[in-house]
């Protein structure tokens, strides 16, 4: 077998799963985050208090599974009860997938 066409059959298999289970559109995100930007900064990397959580580079799954949390109120807090309560599933996964491919003042990524 040529080595060039087993280095692209290679590629592909190992990239195609990982794109499989990529969700969200960030460019959908980005536009939906207006609302976000308010407490959290542009870009969900500077929060306006230290209370308020880093969006920015968090990891896509744990930000899904946040805001459903609060969408469904089995995590508690009055203002993003109140914002998620108005988010569609796929709101969910656009917003997911651009904070989480937003440069990151967190210090441990992995």
């Amino acid at each position: 077998m040529n080595h060039k066409l087993f280095a692209a059959i290679v590629t592909i298999a190992v990239a195609a799963p990982l794109t499989a289970f990529a969700k969200g559109d960030i460019e959908k995100g980005k536009i939906a985050s207006a609302t976000c930007a308010a407490c959290h900064g542009e870009g969900g990397g500077k929060p306006i208090m230290n209370e308020y959580p880093i969006l920015a580079g968090q990891h896509q799954d744990y930000i899904v599974a946040a805001l459903s949390q609060y969408k469904s109120g089995k995590r508690k807090n009055a203002t993003m009860n109140g914002f998620a309560a108005a988010l569609k599933p796929d709101d969910i996964q656009d917003l997911a997938a651009y904070f989480s491919s937003q440069p990151s003042p967190l210090k441990n990524r992995y």
